[in-house]
């Protein structure tokens, strides 16, 4: 039971409502230009949540042995940190994860485009090889991009251009320019959730030679670009139901910019890195929640 425990924290499950919102977000556009399948959507964020679970693993695995995850790391103790998972064990899960992933995509693209596009479906297998790599590269090896200050970007290009804009191809088979603004949203509001994790660690980090964006800002900047990247995302969705002109719709999910509001005062305000640790969950569950009523109003 310890083990299985063990096992359920390294999987970090309050993150992986956030990991979903760009699938359900071009899900939901795919349904407005009448195109949705239900098996492609639940194989797609099956993959994803499998891309998301890999990474968390892959990340408790990578600080852990480079020592990033100590006594000086202000959020929740992480699994090998612990002691309840050796770093074989989480070799062996991330490679369970891997080949389960994998099988979940190859299902994935055959839904959606059968035999009769090999060119499309190979690019997409690509990308997933691509989200495989990038999941285990953030802090494994010693050319780990988070610690060089990369997470970011990447975050921004899974989580929200191929998120979205990916899964919108998944059923229509073809671009609509419109699709990037949400996706924009989702993924600078995704980065956000990233930048709020390492502005939390920045000291410690910074100790442990982990170079992340906040490491490089420094607290003032690191704050500003916090408020920018849930801004921007802000009048990404703005732009974009204006171009639409879903107005009923554009007032119903807007609701999450009260909360967005309250928590850009509570970071601009603070001045304790602990006390960012429960902002983390706000950010990624209203994102969550947006993506969910931006669901609702194509689906009634």
């Amino acid at each position: 039971m310890i083990k299985v425990k063990a096992w359920i924290s390294a999987a970090r499950l309050r993150t992986l409502p956030l990991s979903v919102s760009g699938i359900i977000t071009g899900s939901a556009m795919a349904q407005a230009a009448g195109f949705f399948q239900w098996d492609i959507g639940i194989l797609a964020l099956l993959t994803t949540l499998g891309f998301q679970i890999l990474s968390n693993f892959a990340n408790d695995y990578g600080d852990g042995v480079k020592g990033t995850d100590n006594h000086e790391r202000v959020g929740p103790m992480r699994a090998m940190q612990s002691g309840l998972l050796t770093a074989t064990d989480l070799k062996r899960g991330m490679i369970f994860t891997i080949l389960v992933t994998l099988l979940l995509a190859l299902a994935l693209i055959y839904t959606a485009f059968g035999s009769k596009n090999f060119l499309v479906s190979l690019i997409f297998f690509v990308l997933g090889i691509g989200a495989i790599l990038a999941a285990v590269k953030y802090t494994v090896g010693r050319s780990a991009y988070g610690y060089r200050g990369l997470g970011d970007i990447f975050v921004f290009l899974f989580f929200g251009l191929l998120a979205v804009v990916g899964s919108y191809f998944l059923y229509v088979e073809q671009l609509n320019g419109l699709v990037f603004l949400p996706a924009i949203a989702i993924g600078l509001w995704s980065t956000a959730v990233l930048n709020l994790n390492n502005m939390r660690d920045r000291i410690p980090d910074a100790r442990a030679n982990k170079n992340t964006l906040a490491v490089y800002l420094g607290e003032k900047k690191a704050k500003i670009y916090h408020i920018s990247l849930i801004l921007i995302g802000f009048l990404a969705v703005l732009l974009y139901f204006l171009i639409s002109k879903d107005w009923f719709w554009a007032g119903i999910s807007c609701i999450v910019f009260i909360p967005f509001a309250l928590h850009s005062s509570t970071v601009i305000k603070n001045e304790s890195p602990a006390l960012l640790d429960p902002e983390l969950k706000k950010v990624a569950l209203t994102t969550f929640f947006f993506s969910v009523l931006f669901a609702l109003g194509y689906l009634f």
